[in-house]
């Protein structure tokens, strides 16, 4: 099943830069509104200068592509600003949506510069929904990014997204769990996640609860007696290893064993996490209690988590909150939209934004994006952008090369081709079914172990190659020379 719609069919129409809108009433006023246009979403730059990002967000992009609207009230907003055409209202007000869109699907590896989504459709449906479009992708893609660094390095231990209170607003703490879960988190703390998504809610208890109680070991027996089979303890209220531990450790003798039950674990909050962790570990198992998991929270992010790591840190799992749920490090997903082609009598005509900056020459045309694959390892080997019909025969040896230095080139034999833009709107109408939140989850697991080790590398990752076929570069070539 898929999530449910927590947002009530909430109407987010509007929610556009105010631009999009002067622009449709201009297309209107030219006589443009039928105008077939095709757009891009695509990215330049991987967050903290990683190897690769996440493709998240998805799901929410169709649901809000399926209910585009615009009420009485938003008619009327626009004709309050005294600047729109009364035919260009009545258009808005019996608006429907006709487009096609691709994207690729979540929990997919992406790279700079291929398109991650495609919208083709009547030049002022596609211009509106810009905004949404790119925030939808981009946050979510960040935070799904962003926790998978961390997942990675944790080697294998839990990581637990604990950052609700610190986001950005409350969609940002929804859709962020979501979207670190399908990074590799094992649950969040954001209870309705729970709900509307089935990401597993995991959580026991504040320090404040410990400062209720007339004593730390009252406050642990009151926990142990109320969840015996569920008994985490949180022992860094006052003194980890002269109060927190011992305590901890009566507590499970006098309420956990008793009952039939083992400890589930402890939590260290603050303090020298390694230490502390390694100290710990010692007092529990010299109880008996060598079962009995270790949680570390308190700012963490993939850096700490490496070092206390290698520092010899006895930590089970992490719960890790503000520095992934805001993706602190590097906080912004730069995704950008923009025209590729416009269509004329059934003519696709390529379009080009030309700039002395290199890195924003947008690659134009109506676009397919390949992943070739070596067959004897399964790995990845490249992406190439492609026309959209063009066709990678991977029966013969296939020549890839840099898009920019063309001299760097490589020919590829003993591989296999994969399409990474699916189609999820045909004509308006919703054609895909986005999988559950466990699918999609696995499938990033998957999708990860195709790339090579090298593009794991949190320092100066190996570049991953995204080229351009011959056809579309020819394409891109010509359109640069004309705009000399």
């Amino acid at each position: 099943m898929t999530s449910i719609d927590w947002k009530e069919k909430k109407n987010l129409t509007m929610l556009a830069d105010f631009y999009e809108f002067t622009m449709a009433n201009g297309y209107f006023e030219c006589g443009m509104e039928d105008e077939i246009a095709y757009f891009d979403m695509f990215f330049r730059d991987i967050p903290d200068n990683g190897g690769f990002a996440i493709m998240a967000g998805v799901e929410q992009l169709i649901e809000y592509l399926k209910n585009l609207k615009f009420d009485d009230d938003d008619i009327e907003y626009f004709r309050s600003k005294n600047m729109f055409n009364e035919q260009f209202l009545e258009y808005l007000r019996n608006f429907k949506f006709e487009c096609d869109v691709w994207a690729i699907k979540e929990g997919t590896p992406i790279f700079p510069h291929e398109p991650i989504v495609t919208v083709k459709g009547p030049i002022i449906q596609a211009q509106i929904i810009e905004t949404m479009v790119l925030l939808t992708i981009n946050h979510q893609s960040l935070i799904a990014t962003k926790s998978n660094r961390i997942v990675r390095a944790a080697k294998g231990r839990g990581v637990m997204e604990f950052g609700s209170r610190r986001a950005q607003g409350y969609e940002a703490a929804i859709l962020g769990a979501r979207a670190a879960y399908i990074g590799g988190c094992i649950g969040t703390a954001c209870t309705i996640v729970d709900r509307d998504f089935e990401v597993p809610a995991l959580g026991t208890m504040a320090h404040s609860w410990i400062q209720v109680f007339p004593s730390e070991l009252d406050a642990f027996r009151a926990y142990a007696r109320t969840y015996p089979d569920k008994c985490v303890l949180l022992v860094d209220t006052y003194n980890v290893l002269k109060s927190g531990i011992p305590n901890a450790i009566k507590a499970f003798n006098e309420e956990v064993l008793p009952r039939g039950f083992r400890p589930k674990g402890i939590r260290i909050d603050s303090g020298d996490i390694a230490y502390l962790s390694k100290e710990a570990r010692k007092m529990l198992d010299e109880a008996g209690f060598e079962d009995c998991p270790i949680v570390a929270s308190s700012s963490l992010d993939e850096y700490t988590i490496r070092d206390i790591i290698n520092q010899g840190a006895k930590i089970d799992s992490f719960g890790v909150g503000e520095r992934l749920i805001t993706a602190k490090s590097e906080p912004v997903f730069g995704g950008v939209y923009k025209l590729a082609a416009i269509e004329k009598n059934g003519e696709i005509i390529p379009k080009i934004k030309v700039s002395e900056n290199v890195g924003k020459i947008t690659t134009p045309g109506f676009k397919q994006v390949h992943r070739l694959f070596d067959r004897e390892t399964g790995k990845a080997i490249a992406d190439v952008v492609t026309l959209h019909d063009e066709v990678i025969d991977d029966t013969k040896p296939y020549k890839i090369f840099h898009p920019f230095y063309t001299w760097k080139c490589k020919t590829v034999t003993n591989f296999y081709s994969r399409k990474l833009l699916t189609k999820i709107f045909d004509g308006g109408q919703s054609i895909y079914e986005s999988p559950n939140i466990e699918e999609i989850k696995n499938y990033c697991s998957e999708e990860i172990n195709t790339l090579w080790e090298e593009v794991l590398r949190f320092e100066r990752p190996h570049k991953y190659f995204v080229d351009l076929s011959k056809p579309l570069w020819d394409i891109k070539n010509r359109l640069l020379e004309e705009h000399k």
